[in-house]
């Protein structure tokens, strides 16, 4: 029979990542934060070229990347260039990067 959690059972999203990954700073949290960065990334370039009404393969023709390269951009975004990054955002989807270093 399952029972229904107590209010104080309840935990946030962060005491979760605290409990299984480490706190901020430990070398596993920070492997996964770093991933989900890269991951937003994909799916921020996956929206945008949806935006644009554009598939993978035009994207890919107007940055010269196979339409495949696009695809596993857009589903993890990690090992990608900085270069690669302004040229598919700035020729191939007509937008700007602009880059957040926070300490």
């Amino acid at each position: 029979m399952k029972t229904k959690p107590l209010a104080n059972d309840l935990k946030t999203w962060s005491e979760i990542k605290d409990a299984v990954y480490g706190t901020k700073g430990a070398p596993r949290r920070d492997k996964l934060e770093s991933s989900f960065e890269s991951f937003k990334i994909g799916l921020l370039l996956k929206k945008a070229r949806e935006e644009r009404q554009l598939t993978q393969e035009q994207l890919a023709q107007l940055v010269d990347k196979k339409r495949t390269y696009i695809s596993r951009l857009e589903n993890d975004g990690s090992n990608m260039t900085l270069k690669t990054l302004f040229d598919i955002v700035e020729i191939g989807l007509g937008g700007k990067v602009q880059i957040d270093i926070r300490f």
